[in-house]
């Protein structure tokens, strides 16, 4: 099996080769950059199976940087942030990260949480749609259509008032596992758990701010808010 590589920017130097060595001993394969724009060079040159990248780099700040990447590919990234309530974790989301990780952080845990990625992306012993519950459920209709919006759960594809809707890996196992329970209140810690594969507690700003991210795209009015309890998409 081919290495899975890591694309990680971090402009300290210290914590930039440690983690470089902790992630190739779990048998990454990593490309080690210390700012924003040689790290979209090296995206770009070397197309990595996932990005690891520090919000606070010189050059082109990690934001930036996830925005651009976000522009053209669908690659999975995950942001690190030295604060956990800092604005730059939900900028990051909104730029479209996948997840992220506040510094400092335990190795074991960084590694868990890419695997955890990778595995919803396709990636190191697992296909996209494993063990979710939507992925398991062979009855499901191929097109779903809630009104002007349709799903097509085996192309994976989305359109609204017939036009194309670009989502990515994690918008579109979010909208899935909305549509698989039309009308059925999902809760933050449910979600976590299915789409993101948490088998732990996690921050619930990412199915937040990716909730959001998805109704500027499906239509603000589709998905409910269903206060203290969760979100449902409305049959």
């Amino acid at each position: 099996m081919a290495e899975t590589h890591v694309l990680f920017v971090e402009d300290d130097d210290v914590i930039r080769e440690a983690t470089q060595l902790a992630l190739e001993r779990d048998g990454f394969r990593v490309t080690a950059m210390p700012d924003g724009l040689q790290g979209l060079d090296a995206f770009r040159a070397n197309r990595p199976d996932i990005a690891l990248l520090d919000v606070m780099v010189p050059g082109l700040d990690g934001v930036s940087l996830c925005r651009r990447i976000r522009d053209e590919s669908t690659v999975p990234v995950i942001m690190l942030s030295a604060r956990a309530d800092s604005i730059d974790v939900v900028l990051g989301l909104e730029a479209g990260a996948d997840d992220y990780v506040t510094k400092p952080f335990d190795g074991a845990v960084l590694v868990a949480r890419i695997r955890a990625v990778l595995r919803r992306f396709g990636h190191a012993g697992g296909a996209a749609g494993g063990e979710s519950g939507t992925a398991g459920q062979e009855a499901q209709e191929a097109l779903l259509v809630f009104g002007d919006l349709e799903i097509d759960t085996e192309g994976m594809e989305v359109r609204k008032a017939g036009e194309p809707v670009g989502l990515t890996p994690t918008e579109m196992r979010l909208l899935l596992e909305f549509s698989s329970a039309p009308g059925t209140v999902l809760s933050r810690d449910k979600l976590l758990e299915r789409v993101w594969d948490y088998g732990w507690g996690g921050d619930t700003r990412v199915v937040d701010v990716h909730v959001q991210r998805l109704r500027t795209k499906i239509g603000q009015d589709r998905i409910e808010t269903v206060r203290g309890f969760g979100y449902k998409l409305k049959a």
